[in-house]
C-alpha cells in the first residue's frame, strides 16, 4: 500500500527525484518510503516537512511518533 503522505509530498514537489534532492536522499529511498519498504526516520519526517514547506505535518509521515512531534512543536 502506498504511503499517502509521501504521495502528497511527491505531488507538491513534483517528482520522486525532486523530493529526494530536497531531502538529501536517494530517489530509491523515496521510492521505498512510498511503497512501505522502509520506515521513514524521525529525521526523514522532519526533512519531508521542510521539503513541503510545512504543507504536510511530521505526524502524517510518522503517526506513531505524533506525541513526540507535538512535544517538539509545543517547546518551540
Amino acid at each position: 500500500m502506498k504511503h499517502e503522505a509521501v504521495e502528497k509530498a511527491i505531488a507538491i514537489v513534483g517528482s520522486q527525484a525532486a523530493l529526494a534532492k530536497a531531502v538529501g536522499k536517494a530517489q530509491s529511498t523515496v521510492s521505498d518510503w512510498l511503497n512501505g519498504n522502509k520506515q521513514i526516520s524521525v529525521e526523514g519526517a522532519l526533512l519531508l516537512v521542510r521539503a513541503t514547506n510545512g504543507k504536510i505535518k511530521a505526524a502524517e509521515f510518522r503517526p506513531d511518533k505524533a506525541n513526540l512531534f507535538e512535544q517538539f512543536n509545543n517547546a518551540a
